[in-house]
């Protein structure tokens, strides 16, 4: 074989390595980096330089969907950076961003609604409990009510359900029940791969707990 023969044959092999791995790759794999700097943002970053961070993630996101359209894991994600850029940059400005972050909810919802463990539903009723309602925006409690009971139906031990539902009944002055989904979100199951979001997540359960207990509630 010829010398330039070879090195066309080596080169193309390792083209097509490449592509086999990518392809290969399982959604948690492709989904973990976002998850980790996703969890940087949020717990180890000032607050006054989430929003920043957060847009340069929501942009690694769309990358990945976009070699991924069928992916509901990808969709998912993208939907939670998306969201939680609109709450750290706040205000009506953030109304753009919560409804992308819905689109891409929704989108995902369409390929499989039980995609990781239904976090789409829990996500958008999070979305539609905190965005205001018409004409300003399209939050709606009724819907945030219907898809924290969908998301608990298929997760009903999860850390993220139990505890955006919680945070949703205390605002709807339902303490008592509050109460038992925040206890049950302390007792939820670790996530391997994710310890500091649920390092995270249960320093927010405590803070809740300890803010009602202060106010006699």
């Amino acid at each position: 074989m010829k010398i330039t023969q070879f090195i066309r044959l080596s080169i193309l092999a390792g083209i097509v390595g490449v592509v086999v791995s990518a392809q290969a790759a399982s959604p948690d794999e492709m989904i973990r980096p976002i998850q980790d700097r996703w969890a940087e943002i949020k717990y180890r970053l000032p607050e006054k330089q989430q929003a920043e961070q957060y847009r340069a993630l929501a942009l690694q996101a769309r990358k990945l969907v976009e070699s991924n359209p069928n992916s509901p894991e990808l969709l998912i994600w993208e939907g939670i950076v998306l969201s939680s850029e609109a709450g750290a940059k706040g205000g009506l400005g953030a109304l753009s961003l919560a409804k992308e972050a819905r689109n891409r909810l929704e989108e995902a919802m369409k390929l499989d609604d039980k995609a990781l463990s239904g976090s789409a539903y829990t996500s958008l009723a999070t979305l539609y409990a905190k965005v205001p309602g018409w004409p300003i925006g399209f939050g709606n409690k009724e819907k945030a009510e219907e898809f924290f009971k969908k998301a608990l139906g298929i997760n009903p031990a999860g850390i993220d359900p139990n505890f955006f539902y919680a945070e949703y009944l205390v605002e709807r002055e339902r303490l008592k029940d509050a109460r038992l989904h925040l206890n049950a979100a302390l007792k939820a199951p670790a996530r391997p791969g994710r310890e500091l979001a649920d390092s995270g997540r249960r320093q927010e359960i405590q803070a809740l707990l300890e803010k009602l207990n202060k106010e006699g509630k």
